[in-house]
């Protein structure tokens, strides 16, 4: 069956945004498709589908999927996102998100305020606590 015959609402229409697109630390060869200079230091499939859910938009995590062009194959950048861009009508599901780039620039702005990306947790910003360990006397 041709693609472009099934409803938008398949999934098989959906586009795929790996984390390989949007890491600063591969080349435009290697598959990064955004600049320089917007780019994220290895960016996660799941931080990637929890950005574009909380936007609003339909969105699949497939973690055991890998770039066929990313060399390193580690579990970090394993996975990618199936994103509905457009309702069975051909309208968009939201009209923040035109296309592929405006998706994967959202992503680039977004996934560095999650607090999972934020500097110092709670524990670390607490003050030290005093040993508690008795010492010897001789």
């Amino acid at each position: 069956m041709n693609i472009k015959s099934k409803p938008f609402s398949d999934e098989a229409r959906w586009i795929c945004i790996y984390p390989i697109y949007l890491n600063a630390k591969k080349t435009a060869s290697l598959g990064r498709k955004v600049s320089q200079k917007v780019a994220l230091d290895n960016p996660t499939s799941q931080e990637i589908y929890d950005v574009l859910v909380h936007a609003g938009l339909k969105a699949k995590l497939e973690k055991n999927k890998m770039h066929p062009l990313d060399p390193s194959r580690d579990s970090v950048g394993q996975g990618r996102v199936r994103v509905q861009l457009k309702n069975d009508d051909g309208s968009l599901i939201n009209e923040k998100f035109s296309n592929r780039a405006s998706i994967l620039l959202y992503a680039c702005e977004m996934v560095p305020k999650l607090k999972s990306r934020q500097g110092g947790t709670a524990s670390s910003s607490a003050q030290p606590q005093p040993s508690t360990k008795q010492k010897k006397k001789r």
